[in-house]
């Protein structure tokens, strides 16, 4: 167990009195806070902030990290309130904690919502302050090391969601030495039976293998002494989780992991990196497909460092990595190795750093998302690792996840050229907009001005940020074409109606209307919207400001007006035009044709539903009589509309027969067909059809009718 002398050890050098001083104050309130408390390992509660300050330490964070990693669990464990944070540490301290701390979990509420929930107010907090997030890794590397004292279930439940969520996010951050350990932990709890193969695989050939990494260590370090090029060398065995993944994700055997044994050459600079590359490469053969140059192209979380792979003579594969003393740490610590502590400073690097683009993108795009499922859908996709380079007509690089598309590329590029995109050229080819990419390819996007996303375009991109942008883009549309139905609306029942007086002005209705709906309504666009989505009914609503403007007494002379002016001016329903759109659609319970008498019905969030009025739903008056409104069918509309027919009969050949030539001579088209015999010498045709209108289906009726085999033609 890490003691507090431990960690005032490690930042003493750089740390002064009153920052000693601070952290000190810190201690002693979480461990009275924490007084009596005991881990599921049966140690003292203190143990665990102790080592999330000492993890914070190691990062070579700042005073106020590390007193909020010690008083990181107080809010949420303790009778501790964040006023009383707040007052003994300050602003910052208070800030931190409260990001860290997770939201309780709401009655009723699925445990994804709360996870979601969550995650979410810890990725809007690191955007004001990042030490959130390293404070958060910390704490949950420390919690996996301790895992084994929970039940199985949560183990594999914060493995998971370790694996999936938090290792991807310090990868993102290029912390590479959290990122290692958290999935190293995890990976015994997720996936057991591999852990055990994969460490079964490693060890019996371990001895020998860092025998090797001790032979060839030596030799490095005394060809780059020879060629004057100053170094350290290091050298590991691949790690459980990372050495699984290579198998799974490129369908090889373990005899062909070439990276299972690596060496590191840390110098001084740049041009001392490529000398060793180039004396190695003379000394050694190599296999030029694994010649990675990441110094000169960094990876997206800014990683920089040359890769190769030797062959030695004795026919045994080496990767060699080659970085500087900066590089190295960057790899290690990744963001946390240049975090500096001052406001403008914390403001730039959010604004600013590639390795946070992930970040701002997301909290562009979650603030309003509502559905914790795909809040959690969209996350996990965005931090999947960036992995295929490909470039534009005109060599630039562009990074994006394996399995990324055309449309993908698209996106990334522009959101003008990703909404308008038409085609894609890969390679000088002609190639579909959902052919996934490949490292290397060059990518050529052609747009139309007329071309734009349809739903079918969500099924066709990898990236969250495309499917955000296709969504919103739909969004948008859909909402000026709610605006433009419930303008209709609230324009026709106006005119039946009339509005109260006194409201006709737009800066008196809109305060009124928002009072008395409790909907958000800042404009008259805002109104036309709600009433075409159906979250607005223009009836009841204006009933109920009539009510507000003049009392009881008021409110029935108003109805009264209402009922005459109704009764004595016949209005014009809404007209059907297509009955596909995603505001006017055709009730699928009773599937309207053309030409028969329907009904509208407001349906909320979803516009206006037509059924016809044989509708059992219509006809018993289970619709909410204030949801329905008038609507006609539009002479010139065009188009088939399915219908179903139920034909009791005789069970006799050739009916069946009878029943489709008379379809097909009156220009129908028969989609499905079911045949059905009862022991009685009965029978029953169910069958499907697409008709034009409601003429067309009932001459078809009447003439099947007609044969003496036929007892009944009914809809169904």
């Amino acid at each position: 167990m890490v003691r507090f002398d431990d960690i005032l050890d490690k930042v003493s050098p750089k740390f002064g009195e009153k920052d000693v001083a601070f952290l000190q104050k810190a201690y002693i309130f979480a461990a009275r806070a924490h007084k009596g408390q005991v881990r599921r390992s049966g140690e003292p509660y203190l143990s665990h902030p102790l080592e999330v300050a000492n993890l914070l330490a190691d990062m070579g964070l700042d005073r106020t990290a590390l007193a909020a990693g010690l008083l990181h669990d107080v809010l949420e464990d303790t009778e501790v309130t964040a006023a009383e944070l707040k007052e003994a540490f300050g602003k910052d301290v208070a800030a931190l904690v409260e990001g860290v701390t997770k939201i309780g979990r709401v009655q009723g509420a699925p445990p994804e919502a709360s996870q979601a929930e969550t995650l979410r107010k810890i990725i809007l907090a690191m955007t004001d302050d990042l030490r959130v997030i390293f404070i958060k890794l910390a704490d949950r590397t420390h919690n996996l090391q301790t895992l084994q004292h929970l039940d199985p279930d949560k183990q594999k439940q914060v493995a998971r969601e370790t694996i999936e969520i938090y290792a991807p996010i310090a990868n993102r951050l290029g912390m590479g030495r959290i990122r290692a350990e958290l999935e190293d932990l995890s990976f015994r709890y997720v996936a057991p039976e591999d852990y055990a193969r994969v460490v079964g695989l490693v060890e019996p050939i371990r001895k020998k293998a860092e025998k090797d990494l001790r032979r060839l260590q030596r030799s490095l370090e005394s060809l780059l002494k020879d060629n004057a090029v100053p170094a350290r060398v290091s050298s590991r065995i691949k790690r459980p989780y990372s050495i699984h993944q290579k198998m799974r994700r490129q369908g090889i055997e373990f005899g062909q992991v070439y990276d299972l044994l690596a060496l590191r050459i840390i110098t001084d600079s740049i041009k001392d990196c490529y000398a060793a590359l180039g004396i190695i490469h003379q000394r050694w053969s190599h296999l030029p497909p694994r010649v990675r140059d990441y110094v000169a192209m960094p990876k997206p979380n800014l990683y920089q460092a040359l890769h190769t792979t030797i062959l030695t003579e004795d026919r045994q594969t080496f990767e060699i990595q080659i970085r500087t003393e900066s590089m190295h740490e960057l790899a290690e610590n990744g963001i946390a190795a240049h975090w500096k502590y001052k406001d403008k400073d914390r403001e730039h690097i959010v604004k600013e750093d590639k390795r946070l683009l992930w970040l701002r993108r997301m909290v562009e795009f979650y603030k309003e998302q509502k559905s914790p499922r795909e809040f959690l859908r969209s996350l996990k996709t965005d931090l999947v690792p960036e992995e295929v380079y490909v470039f534009t007509p005109k060599g630039k690089v562009i990074s994006l996840p394996q399995g990324a598309t055309g449309l993908d590329f698209a996106f990334k590029i522009h959101s003008e050229i990703g909404l308008h995109a038409a085609g894609c050229r890969i390679n000088g080819r002609t190639a579909a907009l959902n052919m996934h990419l490949k490292t290397g390819d060059i990518v050529e996007i052609s747009t139309a001005s007329d071309k734009t996303p349809s739903r079918s375009w969500l099924n066709m991109v990898t990236t969250s940020d495309a499917r955000h942008q296709i969504k919103h883009w739909r969004n948008i549309k859909e909402r000026n074409r709610s605006a433009v139905l419930g303008k209709k609306l609230w324009e026709r029942e106006i005119a039946r109606q009339g509005l109260p007086a006194g409201l006709g002005d737009q800066g008196r209705l809109l305060p009124r209307i928002e009072a008395v709906s409790g909907l958000r309504v800042q404009s008259l666009e805002d109104l036309y919207a709600l009433v075409g989505t159906g979250k607005l009914l223009v009836k009841p609503l204006l009933e109920s400001l009539a009510g507000e403007e003049g009392g009881a007494p008021q409110k029935e002379i108003f109805l009264r007006k209402i009922v005459t002016r109704v009764a004595s001016r016949p209005v014009r329903g809404l007209v059907v035009k297509d009955g596909n759109g995603p505001l006017l659609r055709l009730a699928r319970c009773c599937l309207p044709i053309k030409g028969e008498p329907i009904v509208g019905y407001m349906t909320a969030g979803k516009g206006v539903t037509v059924h016809a009025q044989r509708c059992p739903y219509v006809a018993k008056e289970l619709l909410d009589g204030r949801r329905t409104i008038e609507v006609a069918w539009d002479p010139a509309l065009a188009r088939t509309f399915r219908a179903r027919l139920q034909i009791k009969a005789a069970d006799s050949p050739g009916v069946l027969a009878k029943v489709a030539a008379v379809i097909t001579e009156l220009g129908g088209n028969i989609v499905r067909a079911e045949v059905e015999a009862f022991a009685d010498g009965k029978g029953q045709i169910k069958i499907e059809l697409d008709v034009r209108d409601i003429d067309q289906l009932e001459g078809m009726s009447k003439r099947i009718a007609g044969f003496k085999e036929v007892d009944a033609v009914e809809r169904s």
